[in-house]
This record gives structure tokens, sequence and C-alpha cells, in this order.
């Protein structure tokens, strides 16, 4: 197996944690999930041009640590009209690279196509992800996470599940 230079890691291991990121989002584990971020984490699913800044632009999802922890409150209650009942997820993730590394983060791509089944029918999602990687304690977490939508540049469905 290729170890990451600087973190220690392999790519198994690395596709390990990025297939247990997805299953636990697919399943609506939002206390699994949020578990696997760091708290300066960044999740960002920019909507038009991926080079934009997010700050200025608008953006489909543009969550800090504390506002990935208020989005998964808020879908706990079970009160989100858009998610009763939660959505039927499953997503597959292939073409993991590790592309780099910044600071002690390792930098790592992959392609995904996602299946969400709703009354409304059958929606397809595919794009690109980019993940920041980070040794915390001894276990992988996410530091960031950048969904690159293949379809960013139309209008997109109501999302209100984890991407």
């Amino acid at each position: 197996m290729t170890a990451v230079a600087g973190a220690g890691l392999d790519l198994r291991q690395i596709e390990q944690f990025l297939y247990r990121e997805a299953r636990y989002a697919d399943e609506h584990d939002y206390d699994a999930w949020e578990s696997l971020w760091t708290d300066d984490a960044l999740y960002w699913v920019p909507a038009g041009d991926d080079a934009s800044d997010p700050r200025t632009q608008v953006s489909v999802i543009y969550d800090n640590r504390n506002r990935i922890s208020t989005r998964l409150k808020q879908l706990r209650t079970g009160k989100r009209y858009s998610q009763s009942p939660p959505s039927n997820l499953r997503r597959v993730i292939s073409n993991v690279e590790v592309v780099g590394t910044e600071g002690s983060d390792t930098v790592v791509e992959a392609n995904f196509v996602l299946a969400e089944s709703r009354t409304r029918g059958v929606e397809t999602w595919a794009g690109r992800v980019t993940y920041r990687l980070r040794v915390v304690d001894g276990e992988i977490r996410l530091a960031f996470k950048k969904v690159s939508l293949v379809n960013k540049d139309q209008p997109l469905p109501t999302m209100a599940f984890l991407i």
C-alpha cells in the first residue's frame, strides 16, 4: 500500500474513511457523520464557478463547523418538511486520488454518484469531491469538504440532505 507523505495514511485507509463518511450520510447517522469533522472544518458546495470566493459569492452550502452542527440539529428534529420522511440515499465513491498536501492535511479527490429516492421520484446527483483529511488523536478527520456538482451551473432541485 502506498503511504501518504507526512500523514502515515495509505490509500486504503483513506478509501475506507471516505466510504464510511458516505454511509453515515446516506443512512442519516448524523451523530457519527458529525464526529468525523475537525473543529475548524469547512463544508462547501459551490453554485456556479468552482473558483469563486464562497465568502463573496452565493453557494449551495458554505458551512463552518458551527453551521454544520446547526444544520444537523435541524435534521435531527424530524421536522424539516423537505426531509420528512427522509430521502433514501445511496452513493458510490470512485476514482479516489491523493492529490497533495496542505500543511498537515492530505488533499484527496474522488468522484461520486448519488441516487436520492423521494415521493417525487428518483434524483441523480453526481460530481467531484475535494477533501482535506487530517489525523487528529490517531483518527482521520474531515477538515474540508468541497462538493462540485456536475450541474452546478444550472437550477438545482431542492437539496435538503447531506451531499
